[in-house]
């Protein structure tokens, strides 16, 4: 994982959402960078009735439990007053976890080296599947060694983000390992921190969800309430 590349706020997410859930983004997005924070992906599902799931994170891809809560307090009013969503509904806010979704360019170079699946919206070489290791960012494009290559197909692949319909991390020992180094790096500077100021930090308390890392939920949203 590239730790010295540089995030900022206004990076525009190059994989973006669509039908309700480009919605839901659009009246997300403006929030949650008010707050300090980028939005990774707004999806709608089916889940338990119907799920509005908002990823989040930091600029340097942390996101903590209170991070999740802050984000969900500021977004419930707007989305009850905007009524993005005909149906009752219930807001989740997660972090990105680490087989997280890659939808940025300074995601393809923080995460060059890792296994990745890519699903695209249009065929390259023939294909609409990818896995491989991640090499990196090529313009507004990722750059991939294939792993799943059969004879006569090139083996390194230019994909256009604009193309891309899902960029996802593979899970794998090395991207575990690599985030709890990361993870306890971050606590270690809590601490300094906390001592310096004289003030308590609590740790990142975190719950396991399927595939998504900490997250918030929140009791169901009806029209109307």
């Amino acid at each position: 994982m590239n730790e010295t590349v540089a995030n900022d706020l206004d990076e525009p997410r190059l994989i973006a959402d669509s039908g309700v859930s480009a919605r839901v983004a659009a009246l997300a997005e403006p929030v949650i960078n008010g707050l300090g924070y980028r939005l990774v992906r707004a999806h709608v599902s089916g889940t338990d009735g119907c799920t509005v799931q908002i990823m989040a994170e930091k600029p340097d891809g942390t996101m903590l439990i209170e991070d999740c809560e802050t984000v969900s307090r500021a977004l419930s009013p707007i989305f009850d007053a905007a009524d993005p969503i005909e149906a009752a509904y219930r807001l989740e806010v997660s972090s990105p976890g680490i087989d997280r979704p890659l939808v940025r360019r300074s995601d393809f170079e923080r995460y060059a080296g890792h296994i990745v699946k890519v699903e695209m919206a249009s065929p390259v070489a023939g294909r609409k599947r990818f896995r491989g290791v991640l090499l990196g960012a090529e313009g507004d494009a990722a750059r991939v060694r294939r792993t799943d290559a059969v004879a006569d197909e090139q083996e390194e692949v230019v994909l256009p983000a604009e193309d891309i319909k899902e960029a996802r991390l593979v899970l794998t020992d090395q991207l575990i390992a690599e985030s709890l180094r990361r993870g306890k790096r971050e606590a270690a500077q809590r601490d300094e921190e906390s001592n310096d100021t004289n003030m308590a930090v609590d740790m990142p308390r975190r719950r396991k969800t399927k595939g998504n890392g900490a997250a918030n939920r929140r009791p169901s949203h009806h029209k109307g309430d």
